[in-house]
């Protein structure tokens, strides 16, 4: 099987509501950039990112339950910015970016996004609850 050298790959075009929805999930959501930024290069396990693992390692703002905190990475797996890890079992309890979300998190690091906004919040509560594509 060849690899593939991801220098060279091209990415994805998607569009501004899809870039938008997915940036104001991920500024809401209740993880640092620190989570996605080691998500760039490998995957991250349920048991690094809640409880007090999740403060430790610089993930969470605030500890999470597993429950919290799947809930909130099934929002953003709902968006496009996440994908379950699978292996030769079947899904693990491990995450990984998309396209979408290595695109929106390289594009963060370069220029930092601020804190979401009220109307962001509302906005994305809105989405999650009607699970509408705005």
């Amino acid at each position: 099987m060849a690899a593939v050298d991801s220098q060279t790959q091209k990415s994805f075009t998607y569009p501004n509501s899809t870039l938008q929805r997915a940036s104001r999930a991920l500024r809401c959501s209740p993880f640092n950039l620190n989570l996605f930024q080691q998500m760039l290069s490998q995957r991250v396990a349920m048991g690094e990112i809640t409880d007090d693992n999740g403060i430790k390692n610089n993930f969470t703002k605030f500890s999470l339950s597993e429950l919290a905190a799947d809930n909130a990475l099934i929002w953003l797996i709902e968006v496009g910015l996440l994908r379950r890890e699978v292996d030769g079992q079947g899904i693990t309890d491990s995450f990984r970016l998309t396209p979408l979300g290595r695109q929106l998190v390289e594009s963060l690091l370069y220029k930092p996004e601020g804190n979401p906004t009220i109307g962001d919040r509302l906005k994305n509560t809105a989405s999650r609850i009607l699970r509408l594509p705005f």
